[in-house]
């Protein structure tokens, strides 16, 4: 049987550069763990979170290093709010301490820092932190890291809909152009290709309102290991298993 295949896209040229050596161009992580980390070994969460950024450093490094070009993390959800109070000033002293430490380090090894989530009803430090990040490392080549900050996926739909929907009102768009394309156009990280590789860690099996209109064909990889514990040999496993899959986006292959 001859093979089918889709309308040819604009992500096509990144599908094609994941599959040298079977490296995915885009890795996406839903860091999952720090908290039962921390609870098994009777230590507060926030020992947790801080074992966690570590864990982030290491990713980075690792990600870099193997030729992944794009890697986005899920550091805090929109629904994460409705943790405690203590919590949550614990993460963001966390976020604060990373920008601080982190920043110049990433600079030096060419990353580039872009920020996807809502920004409107952060506190103004808050979202100096995260301007400062994008702007001092702006015109860097290297590994892109992306940080989900406020982030839902439901909620930048939405907005990329109420984009579409302004376009219409005031007539520079026809409801009738309206396509895929048009859609993905308008969110908040449009020319960002989909992730190849969706991993979740500490053993959970679903997404959690991340990149739910990007992980149409992402391939999911779920391990049971902590966050605090990912290092190099389970980002490798992952990889290992992102190789082993055949990718059809939707076509058959010659012998189906």
């Amino acid at each position: 049987m001859t093979v089918m295949t889709e309308p040819a896209t604009a992500a096509e040229d990144v599908r094609a550069a994941a599959g040298e050596a079977g490296v995915p161009a885009h890795v996406a992580i839903i860091m999952d763990g720090n908290g039962r980390w921390a609870q098994k070994r009777h230590l507060p969460r926030a020992e947790g979170h801080r074992r966690g950024v570590e864990a982030l450093r290491r990713a980075v490094r690792a990600a870099a290093a193997r030729g992944i070009r794009y890697l986005t993390i899920y550091s805090f959800s929109s629904e994460n709010w409705r943790r405690p109070a203590t919590e949550i000033a614990d993460l963001m002293n966390l976020l604060k301490l990373f920008v601080r430490r982190d920043l110049a380090e990433l600079h030096r090894a060419n990353v580039r820092v872009r920020i996807l989530g809502e920004r409107a009803n952060l506190k103004p430090d808050i979202t100096a932190l995260l301007e400062e990040a994008e702007s001092v490392t702006r015109d860097n080549t290297g590994l892109t890291l992306v940080v989900a900050f406020n982030y839902g996926s439901r909620q930048e739909i939405v907005r990329a809909a109420r984009r579409l929907a302004e376009e219409v009102a005031a007539g520079r768009l026809a409801p009738d152009t309206i396509d895929a394309d048009a859609v993905a156009a308008r969110l908040d990280l449009a020319g960002v290709p989909d992730p190849d590789l969706i991993i979740r860690t500490s053993g959970e099996q679903r997404l959690s309102n991340f990149l739910l209109w990007q992980a149409a064909y992402a391939e999911l990889v779920f391990l049971p290991v902590l966050w605090p514990d990912f290092d190099e040999a389970a980002f490798d496993e992952a990889l290992a298993e992102f190789a082993r899959r055949e990718r059809r986006y939707g076509g058959l292959t010659a012998s189906a």
